[in-house]
């Protein structure tokens, strides 16, 4: 089916007819007819979860659904203390994880409503100002320079109208709007008669028909694009692989203790209870809280640093990210336009070029362009108090230049300043510095053009200035700008933000790899990361990019950290071929035009000015546009995932060595080596005192390098550390039953003071893969393991051990258990390097920046 043409191609009649509409605009009965079946003027917002929804969703999460088994199984089996606390744990992490979400969305919502917009719009013959929410198809808008446009329509009437549509074009440049139809064009770029929702009027006026509203509009459009699910983050698939990996422990362990119960004719009700003890026991109870409080805690630290987290996980993702996409305005460089030269014909600079453009950017009527402003704060301190204007001919993009005609001590002279290869073009003479006029001859005009195109190399920008006599004039001839005098060029730039070098570094040093993407020029482009001294190689255009497949796109993309004039949706294209490479994608990005990418990020990062649409697509909001923000938030997001670990490290090689342990010794002892509920409550104490690691310390290693979720490397540290668990747990055994000869409810009160003191106390080793003497815990962390130590002794060695299912151990007992734990924390600080993979990490004063 061939696609309907674009509304501009059309004749003014026929989307008159279209819209039902005429010139004169609607009267205000009609208008709200149409509001109440069109609905109101605003973009697509993403569909709200209802909270109910919300909580089955996260409730669905493979490990969150492995806890609440657990939990269904501790209350069968008439465990109502273990079913109660699973149940609430994971209930309120949950809950921590939605209120979070929904402040951080409260927030951006907030932001959205800081700006109310208002139109003037014709109503029964009117001009009426109305809020930007009641315009309808068939409205008639006027727009002045500084209007954002507030919908999709076509011109009716322009007087020099100029449009930034950057947001959504990515074209950094305005273009010129005009009432005749655009037949012929096809992009939204080639469109002159048209304008687009979201779009900003820089200059002059203009009437225009409103043809589409709200979702209809090209702006609305990209808003319902990013209503599409979105791919599982690396947070939630490193979730998920965990899940599937404490599931299949899980799996064969009850499987193996079940099988060989029977085999040997154990007693079918009490293995049945004995094996689904040990499987609540494998489970982490309290992962979600310690994620949560850990995320949470990392979004506080970061809205310190003015960030807004949207989505809590983001933080992770963040630590993870390898590769960071950015644009460079506002990010590597000020946003702003700067005067940096005003070179004469002889190439140096010459106050008088200066002069005469700050005198024509002050007179040129309507909106002052960036260019403008730069040349008049360039003049701050020297007046031009004694110029006065005469008439004024404004920019257009045929002529590519403005002209006023001015007068200072009754000497009138027309200056006008545009496009440097147009306006060269119409001089003849030229005057240097001592202000004598010259033949503008071949050589200077081959001379001047150099200059032009080596400051355009080098990424700056350049406006001409002329000059001509006008004695007697009192207007400016429409066809008066030929045998013009060239005085020079100014030369402008967005200069280098500052800190955008130092950011930079450290996201490098970090091992993220920046890669620039921008709608510039590649010289422009290519000038400023040389500028930055950013450690950036090769260059890929947007037109050798739309010949690219993408397959081909990925594998260029791997060793290319330049794009230069790239198009909105290849910019989505280039995110999905580095996932595709297997990297962690963060996208820093402000217009409309970025959303998209934004939403197909790992990381969407957006900033506080962004359009509403990049600001709802995004994971995080930066209210600083800073690059050194981002570089604090990435070591945040890894001192978080190194906190996570090392729960996940601890809870799954100790509670797979210590179930291990019962589940091997039960095949052999006359006796259950603990009970049910004692195993349980082991579980249950040793999470508790690990409630304090979301407030340790990373060592620099941690933080040095981008970290996924490495199932391997848990699966590698598990087999050599919980067997090492093992190995001293038996060695517990045989003491107890050949040395001391033990009864059974002292050898189950040994063993479970042991395999509590061996669990705690080894987080001080396995936190830091350095020595465990050199790298300090935190306070919080260390109060809360030793508490959960204290509790654990008191439940064996107070009265009340009897209710229980202990014995206090004798003195003796306890001398040997305190060697064996000392022997136990002694070898896994020796085995912790292969359990680890990683040698111990000296200071260094790059990494050192990133300690948190």
């Amino acid at each position: 089916m061939a696609k309907a043409p674009a509304f501009w191609q059309a004749s003014l009649a026929d989307i008159l007819a279209h819209v039902g509409s005429t010139s004169d605009g609607l009267s205000a009965a009609d208008a709200a007819i149409r509001l109440e079946r069109d609905g109101p003027n605003e973009i697509a917002q993403a569909q709200r979860r209802h909270l109910v929804a919300d909580l089955l969703r996260r409730l669905a999460n493979p490990l969150v659904a492995i806890l609440l088994v657990a939990a269904t199984i501790a209350g069968i089996t008439g465990d109502l203390a273990s079913f109660t606390i699973i149940v609430l744990v994971v209930l309120l992490s949950t809950v921590l994880d939605m209120v979070q979400e929904h402040r951080a969305e409260a927030t951006a919502e907030a932001l959205k409503r800081s700006i109310a917009l208002r139109a003037t719009v014709l109503r029964d013959g009117d001009a009426v100002d109305l809020p930007v929410q009641e315009i309808v198809a068939g409205d008639v808008v006027r727009l002045v320079a500084g209007d954002l446009v507030p919908a999709d329509g076509v011109v009716l009437a322009a007087n020099a109208a100029q449009v930034n549509e950057a947001m959504l074009t990515g074209e950094p440049y305005p273009v010129e709007k005009r009432a005749d139809p655009a037949a012929t064009a096809t992009e939204i770029a080639e469109a002159h008669n048209a304008l687009f929702h979201g779009t900003s009027v820089i200059g002059g006026t203009a009437t225009m028909l409103v043809v589409e509203t709200g979702r209809h509009t090209r702006f609305g459009a990209i808003a319902g694009s990013l209503a599409s699910t979105q791919s599982p983050t690396a947070f939630e698939r490193g979730i998920h692989k965990l899940g599937i990996l404490i599931l299949r422990m899980t799996l064969f362990l009850v499987l193996f203790v079940l099988l060989t119960h029977l085999a040997l004719g154990r007693p079918p009700l009490e293995t049945f209870l004995f094996a689904m003890a040990l499987a609540v026991g494998l489970t982490p109870e309290l992962l979600p809280m310690i994620m949560t409080v850990s995320l949470a805690r990392g979004a506080q630290r970061m809205a310190s640093a003015r960030v807004v987290v949207k989505r809590l996980s983001a933080i992770h993702d963040l630590g993870q990210m390898d590769i960071l996409c950015t644009d460079k305005t506002g990010t590597l460089t000020e946003a702003t336009i700067a005067l940096v030269g005003h070179p004469g014909i002889d190439g140096e600079d010459d106050e008088r070029v200066a002069e005469l453009a700050a005198v024509n950017a002050r007179f040129e009527t309507g909106l002052k362009s960036p260019l403008d402003e730069a040349l008049l704060l360039h003049m701050t301190g020297r007046s031009l108090e004694g110029w006065r204007k005469l008439d004024e001919r404004p920019f257009d993009f045929e002529r590519r230049r403005v002209s006023v005609l001015v007068e200072e001590d009754g000497n009138r002279i027309e200056v006008v300043k545009g496009a440097p290869e147009a306006l060269l073009a119409l001089c003849t003479r030229a005057q240097d510095r001592e202000g004598t006029i010259v033949p503008l001859d071949d050589t200077l005009r081959s001379r001047l053009t150099a200059l032009q195109l080596d400051r355009a190399a080098n990424g700056l920008r350049l406006l001409a200035v002329a000059w001509k006599a006008a004695a007697g004039q009192e207007r400016i001839e429409s066809d008066g700008d030929d045998d013009l005098v060239f005085v020079g060029h100014c030369v402008f730039v967005d200069p280098p933000k500052p800190s955008a070098t130092a950011a930079v570094a450290r996201l490098e040093a970090a091992g993220i790899r920046i890669k620039v993407i921008s709608g510039d020029a590649a010289p422009v482009v290519e000038h400023l990361v040389g500028a930055l001294e950013l450690p950036v190689e090769g260059v890929l255009t947007g037109e050798e990019i739309a010949e690219l497949s993408d397959q081909a796109l990925s594998a260029r993309c791997e060793d290319v950290d330049l794009f230069a004039r790239v198009s909105p949706d290849q910019k989505t294209r280039i995110v999905h071929a580095l996932q595709g490479r297997g990297h962690t994608v963060g996208f820093i990005g402000d217009g409309i035009n970025d959303a998209p990418a934004i939403h197909a990020a790992d990381v969407g990062l957006s900033v506080e000015g962004a359009t509403d649409v990049a600001r709802e697509a995004a994971d995080m909001i930066l209210l600083a546009p800073d690059l050194g923000v981002l570089a604090d938030g990435v070591a945040e997001g890894r001192r978080t995932y190194a906190n996570i670990m090392k729960y996940i490290r601890m809870g799954t090689s100790s509670n797979f060595g210590n179930m291990l342990t019962m589940a091997v010794a039960s095949l052999w002892l006359p006796f259950l080596p603990l009970t049910a509920v004692q195993v349980l409550l082991n579980n249950l104490i040793y999470d508790l005192s690990q409630i304090g690691i979301p407030f340790d310390n990373a060592d620099s290693g941690d933080l040095a390098h981008p970290h996924g979720w490495d199932m391997p490397g848990l699966v590698r540290f598990t087999a050599i550390m919980g067997p090492l668990s093992s190995l001293f747990d038996i060695a517990t055994f045989l003491l107890l039953m050949q040395l001391f000869h033990a009864g059974v409810a002292e050898f189950r009160a040994a063993w479970f003071i042991e395999s509590m003191a061996t669990q705690i106390l080894v987080v001080f080793v396995i936190r830091t893969a350095r020595p465990a003497w050199i790298s300090r815990p935190h306070i919080v962390m260390t109060i809360t393991a030793l508490t959960g130590l204290a509790i654990a002794t008191s439940l064996v060695l107070l009265p009340w051990a009897g209710f229980f299912g202990f014995s206090i151990p004798s003195g003796g007992v306890f001398a040997v258990i305190g060697l064996l734990v000392l022997g136990y924390l002694v070898s896994s600080e020796m085995l912790k390097r292969f359990a680890l993979r990683s040698d111990p990490i000296d200071s260094h004063p790059t990494l050192d920046k990133f300690r948190v």
